[in-house]
């Protein structure tokens, strides 16, 4: 059973000025997801001698509508169309809304050495009350005119080979800096902030400045985003036909109107809903264990359709894509139903084996502690740090050896390496650092690096790296990040370089030798591979407790209480205070 990671208290309603919720406005819990299915050829079947082609195409169309449900478990978007015009009708239905608005978006996240790239879809959920039915299922019907709030906020990040999927939650109370965002429809400035929460953020101009926030916040690059509301909830639960869900005791929270008895039970429609939205029912009453609660639902859907659940009317099949297209916001490039599938088919490969579900670890807010959390110092960062270098959270990603180190010439010579610096340190609230690329580039030569040179277009990105574009290359790109004191951790092989290519990222914003951190110190990779500090013939028992201590570095810390996607005894704790 998994039991709450601390203790938040409900914030008060006029606790701070800046905490725009009131308890009315308590949002939409996770949305479980499908994609899409193309519409159907049309033209008839009656040519003489010619089989029947219906079976097969009814097969086809559930077999995509299954797997197309497994768009994230989040966003339900089965197509029974009839034809072009209406497969047309619910691209219409889906809104649209440009990706960042703020002043700078970080840089896609660099391709594998097959050429394969990661995935970061940010799925939101929206508390807007702005239709009847919304207003029915939410209530607060006095907040109508309310610009709605993001309540609900996890990042999935797919492995750039598809092997394996992480999510990160990051509580709506959760106090960040919001950087500054301009509305595109009506041009309003929204100033920068470090006083407001992070669920705030959707109100300075729509979902594209809550991927701003989560991209100052994780250094993560968000490729698209997925908002949905109440209703496209209750619509999605009732279509894979429930989720079963389970509860350590009774459970009433006249909150979210939740009530159920102790032990496993399947929810879904309105109940759905109300599982989604509970917070003073679960463990502490607070935010966080909501966000377990939603884990454990997005979990044993996932589970369900890959076990062969099926959206077996055709007539529900219907009602639910025009309800969930009417519900959704997306991101342009992501705006249609073809693309939505795309998106479904492009990640069904990963196993619920290697799904893991993660809360931001977090720490009570300074400035306002019995209400607000902040990211936890350390813990949260790694977790972060995982995601940007694609490492698997449940700490199963296969070891890297020191083969394509070894199998690689020797280094050249320094001054026959070519090297390009870019910088990369501005972020969507500090400028890029001065003089970076030209800087370090200058330092270069004076190492010997003759051929280093610096290019001024403008980057973004956290981390700092060093790609080479050829296997062979790899020891030459070790030899400048020796130079620099770059950690073998940030040398990768990419095919989209030209030649050596050195990105100063937002970790190094000054000096010419790259900060010691305690990856370093602690001869932790998160490659997993060898480290340059590592003893040439360490004892057995070294070795197996430096091998343990690389696996605990190279997963989720403890304080994100990681959930497996495979994880079936998962059962929420009950709030003493709300039982019957």
């Amino acid at each position: 059973m998994r039991q709450s990671s601390g203790v938040r208290k409900e914030q008060p309603a006029d606790a701070a000025a800046e905490d725009v919720r009131t308890e009315d406005t308590s949002t939409t819990g996770e949305e479980a997801g499908t994609g899409t299915v193309p519409p159907p050829r049309t033209g008839g079947s009656g040519s003489r001698g010619e089989p029947d082609p219906k079976p097969k195409a009814r097969r086809r169309f559930w077999r995509i509508a299954r797997w197309a449900a497994l768009a994230l478990a989040l966003v339900i978007l089965g197509v029974g169309a009839a034809g072009w015009f209406y497969y047309q009708h619910l691209n219409d239905n889906i809104k649209k809304n440009k990706l960042n608005l703020g002043d700078k978006q970080l840089d896609r996240s660099a391709a594998n050495a097959d050429g394969q790239r990661p995935l970061n879809i940010l799925l939101l959920g929206s508390d807007s009350r702005g239709s009847k039915e919304n207003q029915e299922l939410g209530g607060a019907r006095d907040d109508a005119d309310r610009p709605p709030l993001a309540d609900v906020q996890m990042l999935v990040h797919v492995s750039a080979d598809r092997s394996n999927m992480s999510v990160i939650s990051v509580p709506r109370d959760t106090r960040v800096t919001i950087p500054k965002c301009t509305d595109p429809e009506s041009g309003k400035v929204y100033k920068a902030t470090d006083r407001q929460i992070i669920n705030t953020s959707l109100m300075n101009g729509g979902p594209g400045c809550t991927v701003a926030t989560w991209e100052e916040l994780t250094g993560i690059p968000i490729d698209h985003f997925m908002m949905i509301d109440f209703a496209g909830v209750v619509n999605m639960a009732d279509a894979v036909g429930g989720v079963p869900v389970c509860v350590d005791a009774n459970v009433y929270d006249d909150k979210s109107g939740l009530r159920l008895t102790k032990g496993t039970h399947t929810v879904k429609g309105v109940q759905a809903l109300q599982w989604l939205r509970t917070r003073h029912g679960f463990e502490d009453g607070s935010d966080i264990g909501r966000t377990h609660a939603q884990h454990m639902y997005m979990n044993a859907m996932v589970r369900q359709l890959k076990g062969g659940t099926k959206l077996s009317d055709p007539g529900q099949l219907t009602d639910l894509a025009e309800a969930a297209t009417k519900a959704l916001t997306v991101d342009k490039d992501l705006g249609s139903v073809k693309k939505l599938y795309d998106l479904a088919d492009d990640i069904k490969r990963v196993p619920s084996g290697r799904i893991t579900m993660t809360t931001m670890p977090w720490v009570s807010d300074p400035r306002n502690p019995d209400a607000h959390v902040i990211p936890k110092p350390g813990d949260a960062d790694k977790l972060f740090s995982l995601v940007r270098n694609d490492i698997a959270l449940d700490g199963k990603d296969p070891r890297k050896d020191a083969k394509s180190t070894a199998s690689a010439p020797p280094a050249s010579a320094p001054k026959n390496i070519p090297v390009t610096v870019f910088n990369g340190t501005g972020t969507a609230v500090e400028p890029p650092a001065t003089g970076r690329g030209s800087d370090i580039a200058a330092f270069l030569v004076k190492q010997g690096f003759a051929k280093a040179t610096s290019d001024s277009t403008p980057r973004a990105q956290a981390d700092t790296t060093i790609t080479y574009p050829r296997a062979t290359q790899r020891n030459d790109a070790l030899a400048v990040a020796k130079a620099l004191g770059l950690p073998d951790s940030a040398v990768r092989h990419s095919p989209e370089v030209q030649q050596i290519t050195l990105v100063i990222g937002g970790d190094w914003r000054t000096g010419t030798t790259y900060p010691k951190s305690a990856l370093e110190d602690g001869d932790a990779d998160p490659t997993g591979s060898p480290s340059a500090s590592a003893t040439a013939s360490p004892s057995p028992s070294a070795g197996a407790k430096d091998g343990k201590k690389k696996a605990d570095e190279n997963k989720a810390p403890e304080s994100s209480d990681p959930l497996n996607g495979d994880d079936k005894s998962a059962c929420m704790k009950v709030n003493s205070l709300n039982r019957f």
